[in-house]
């Protein structure tokens, strides 16, 4: 068992250190960009099923739309650390703001071209930006306070995340799904993205004129009680990074192929609704008429994604930040991972409103996967972390890559056996949470242990 130091005397809470200091209000601006993050991710979910029905496309066509969002991820990920390293976390900040505003006026003239190829360049420009606001804000927030509260910031910083996620959806859908049909939805693309412009310029103001410390996460580990000895070994000979990329890829892969074919899902499986939740306020227009009987229309699951899927989400965030202040972070991950396994497996049995109901809680237990594959892969690394960051960052390609196989399922089978697919990444998720104490050479970690360190 490794030998923790005590938790400093002065460190209350979440954001005072042993020497006093006290970073609430940085936290609270760095925590406004998962706010921005999340809704431009949460928009573009609603993208794939407007361009199925615009430009006649397959669903593993309209992948292309999350192709082009992580591949922006992909080719600014290493730039991003490179650019957080040598400039710093605040100059960072502005530059990812000022390229997300670059990528958001481009939807003006992508309007007007009207061409595929425009909007998927749209997408790739706002990913780059984010690419760098992620990079640079995930390990900043586990700095902001005492180390072993660190995976605790990060998850209640990615509540807010949580936040746009859910306003993403209900304001895309607004806007893609509109009454006047695909082609009338094809005109109004642009607007949502010019607003998020204007937002992030404002923003990019504000951190221009506040102040933010350029700190340094602890290099103390287990087996590396130096810092300086931490920091000269490559982080590609800690197992536990190297595991954490791939738990990133994967997980991006699952969350990306869930959240982009949702509305396909609710479209084309759920079961038929009744006419009184169909006369509700909350689904009011958001169903159809087939063979007599109502069904969730694009525009209904829209509603379901951000008001129900994404709240799920945003409330997984924050009772995951309450668990792992008492939890071992690892084992709560392997947890998770296994029940979003058992969600999946229950999609593709087909079982009516349960696997519908399943389809919901994938995005309670995947709530806490990303901020806790990040924080569990740069766990002391020191100095090291921003380099770390942008290679966890630039994993999630995966994003990219795998929901074209699970579109490619759903065109040959259908929606419900195409959830094999995250299924399967999940079950790669469980296998590193719960690998994590060997892959990190300390043995079994305990909840103290979690509390003095992830």
């Amino acid at each position: 068992m490794p030998s923790f130091p005590p938790p400093p005397p002065r460190a209350t809470s979440l954001f005072r250190t042993v020497d006093g200091r006290n970073f609430l209000i940085p936290f609270l601006l760095v925590s406004s960009l998962f706010l921005i993050w999340g809704f431009c991710n949460g928009m573009i979910d609603v993208m794939d099923k407007h361009f199925q029905d615009q430009l006649h496309l397959s669903k593993a066509q309209s992948a292309w739309v999350q192709f082009s969002h992580y591949l922006g991820y992909f080719l600014m990920a290493l730039p991003a650390g490179l650019l957080a390293r040598k400039f710093g976390y605040k100059r960072a900040i502005i530059t990812g703001l000022l390229v997300v505003a670059t990528g958001g006026m481009w939807f003006v003239p992508a309007t007007h071209i009207n061409a595929f190829w425009a909007f998927l360049l749209g997408v790739c420009l706002i990913s780059m930006g984010l690419t760098i606001l992620e990079t640079v804000a995930n390990p900043y927030t586990t700095v902001l306070g005492p180390d072993q509260y660190a995976a605790t910031r990060i998850n209640l910083a990615q509540s807010c995340n949580g936040v746009g996620w859910i306003l993403g959806p209900i304001v895309g859908g607004a806007f893609f799904y509109s009454s006047g049909g695909a082609a009338v939805a094809q005109g109004r693309l642009y607007i949502p993205y010019v607003a998020v412009s204007g937002i992030v310029l404002v923003m990019a103001g504000i951190f221009a004129f506040s102040s933010l410390p350029d700190l340094v996460a602890s290099a103390t580990s287990d087996n590396h009680p130096s810092a300086v000895d931490s920091d000269r070994l490559s982080i590609w000979r800690r197992p536990h990074f190297v595991g954490a990329v791939g738990a990133q890829f994967v997980y991006v892969a699952a969350q990306a192929g869930i959240f982009s074919f949702f509305i396909n899902y609710m479209v084309e499986e759920a079961p038929p609704v009744s006419s009184a939740w169909v006369g509700s306020w909350f689904l009011h227009g958001g169903a159809a008429v087939r063979d007599g009987l109502h069904y969730i229309n694009e525009q209904g699951a829209s509603r379901l994604l951000g008001g129900i899927g994404f709240v799920l989400f945003l409330l997984g965030r924050f009772l995951g930040a309450g668990v792992l202040r008492r939890q071992p972070a690892h084992r709560v991950l392997g947890v998770c991972a296994v029940g979003n396994v058992v969600c999946c497996a229950l999609v593709v049995a087909r079982a009516g409103w349960i696997s519908v109901a399943a389809v919901f809680l994938t995005f309670l237990f995947m709530s806490i996967m990303f901020p806790t594959i990040f924080a569990l892969g740069i766990h002391g690394l020191g100095t090291q972390a921003k380099k770390a960051s942008a290679f966890i960052v630039m994993a999630v390609m995966g994003g990219a890559v795998m929901p074209k196989l699970m579109g490619h399922l759903a065109d040959i089978y259908n929606m419900s056996v195409s959830f094999l697919m995250p299924g399967a990444c999940f079950a790669v998720i469980a296998t590193y949470g719960f690998l994590w104490a060997r892959l990190k050479r300390t043995g079994e970690l305990t909840s103290a242990a979690v509390q003095r360190g992830v």
